[in-house]
């Protein structure tokens, strides 16, 4: 298990599933799509629409493309490659 991320820090959450240990399920307000006061993740950082979180009950860390604002390229997104010059 990793320890937290230095960057961890409740005041900014993001709500998505953790893909590791899924604590989410059985939730009432996380099946609905809805914020719940137990199942957040911290935002490490964001790049556009690419978040960086982190599970606080698991402490997996993944990346994950919301899909929303300022979106990425799809070919970008495949590649995982940042801006062409």
């Amino acid at each position: 298990m990793l320890p937290l991320d230095p960057q961890a820090d409740p005041g900014r959450r993001a709500w998505v599933a953790c893909p590791n240990c899924d604590d989410s399920r059985g939730c009432e307000p996380c099946e609905q799509r809805r914020t719940c006061s137990e199942h957040w993740r911290y935002l490490l950082t964001n790049t556009g629409s690419l978040l960086h979180l982190q599970c606080p009950s698991c402490t997996h860390v993944w990346v994950h493309e919301s899909g929303f604002g300022a979106t990425r390229s799809l070919w970008n997104r495949v590649t995982g490659g940042g801006p062409r010059d």
